[in-house]
């Protein structure tokens, strides 16, 4: 078959980081494509990250919420959406354990409404042609599970073992996509990403946490004693394999993307404050600045994936060295407008 071009994109959660950087990615690399931005703006979306996209005429923003039935079939009909990529999402799994109904309203309730009417609408249009549309589903490595010290990296055949309100909402979401290809044959992809860093990260997860600490001369706080371990993957390399999955994917089938680049996470923390004592040196060591907290619960211990599907069917590649992307981010948080009122204690 050949390589799918999409044209006219609905984009959900394109507000939010990694789907922000994936549209900035597509219009740079495109000059064909529309693409429609659909996302409520919760607290880790930001209207203020799309004035920086390139080719903004082939962008537009709608504010509004995956879970609204009638707002998703309007949007396809009216922009006759070919392809629609699938990033909206509750994500932090911390808020999961205290709030798990948003995450499952949003994970679940939201994928099937987008599912629903992309069926409905699709099989009304062009019949589910494979070379006429696609839904892709961005899912986490995290409906994997946890892994031992010596176990191997999960494939895409490893079994689910979600341990969190997050992920267990993230495995039901992938469910219903697999479903949707089985029982509709609608025309899907699943990818599971390892842990994402780069630009415009919302400043709750844990690298920009640790870079703003920094900055301000907070405590960095660590889980446990630090030794959970994590795959880091740049958000420009995964937004590049979803791209190529998009295009070059085999339709009822996920792929697993990472950069074969564990570290632990005080690994990532004295990494880090490192950075900070050779560019900005204070009268005492940033590690001082190093506070371990009690581990939340259900806590995985470590993550890793197995990209070789990915490598091999699409001839994907992360490119970003974690040494250099992660000193790309911590000067980003440092020189961007969102960065202002800690980067004064530089001054």
């Amino acid at each position: 078959m050949n390589n799918y071009i999409p044209r006219n994109l609905l984009v959900t959660g394109g507000a939010g980081f990694i789907g922000r950087n994936f549209i900035s990615h597509l219009l740079q690399h495109d000059s064909a494509i529309l693409i429609i931005n659909l996302d409520k703006l919760t607290y880790a979306g930001s209207r203020d990250s799309l004035q920086h996209l390139p080719n903004p005429e082939r962008h537009i923003f709608i504010h509004g919420d995956i879970c609204d039935e009638h707002l998703v079939q309007q949007l396809l009909q009216q922009y006759n959406i070919d392809t629609i990529i699938h990033f909206a999402a509750e994500t932090h799994v911390d808020r999961s354990i205290h709030t798990p109904q948003l995450f499952l309203e949003t994970n679940i309730m939201g994928t099937f409404t987008l599912l629903e009417a992309a069926y409905r609408y699709w099989k009304k249009q062009s019949a589910l042609s494979p070379q006429a549309c696609r839904f892709h589903h961005i899912s986490t490595d995290e409906v994997y599970g946890s892994l031992g010290p010596n176990d191997p990296a999960f494939t895409e055949e490893s079994a689910y073992a979600p341990n969190s309100p997050y992920s267990a909402s993230k495995a039901a979401s992938d469910h219903l996509v697999r479903s949707y290809y089985h029982t509709y044959k609608l025309p899907i992809t699943i990818s599971h990403c390892s842990n994402n860093y780069g630009p415009w990260q919302h400043r709750e997860k844990f690298i920009p946490t640790i870079i703003t600490a920094c900055l301000q001369q907070q405590p960095i706080p660590v889980y446990g004693n630090g030794s959970n371990i994590r795959d880091w993957i740049h958000v420009m390399d995964h937004c590049a394999g979803i791209e190529q999955i998009l295009r070059k994917g085999t339709l009822g089938k996920k792929y697993n993307l990472g950069s074969n680049n564990e570290q632990s996470n005080l690994a990532i923390v004295n990494y880090i404050t490192h950075y900070f004592d050779q560019h900005y040196p204070q009268p005492q060591p940033y590690a001082n600045l190093i506070q371990y907290v009690v581990d939340r619960p259900g806590h995985d211990w470590r993550y890793a994936i197995n990209s070789s599907q990915a490598h091999q069917e699409l001839g994907w590649q992360p490119r970003y060295a974690f040494h250099n992307g992660i000193k790309e981010t911590i000067e980003w948080f440092i020189n961007n407008p969102i960065g202002k009122e800690a980067k004064a204690i530089h001054a």
